[in-house]
């Protein structure tokens, strides 16, 4: 019984830091994605996603914000013109 507890204790202790680092991980992804509720979808935050905002920025003629800073309204009306504006519309040097 003590060889078992001793082999589960020391496997658990071996474990941790490997757990502990994939939940950084994830923690670190789930930062970097926004949800569209309108398309019910995930955007992962960029280098396109940043320069495609900047885009949307100047074609509003909008002040230059952080994007996190936005409010959800302002958030929203991004997802939609983004949804109207793919990459391969926004980066066709690039393609």
């Amino acid at each position: 019984m003590k060889k078992t507890l001793s082999a589960f204790l020391l496997s658990a202790v071996l474990m941790t830091p490997a757990m502990v680092r994939a939940a950084d991980d994830h923690d670190r992804d789930a930062q970097n994605r926004y949800y569209d509720p309108d398309y019910r979808d995930y955007h992962e935050w960029n280098e396109h996603e940043e320069r495609a905002y900047r885009e949307y920025l100047k074609e509003r003629r909008h002040e230059n914000k952080e994007w996190s800073k936005n409010d959800r309204k302002e958030q929203r009306e991004y997802w939609k013109w983004r949804h109207k504006h793919p990459d391969t519309v926004l980066f066709r040097d690039e393609h």
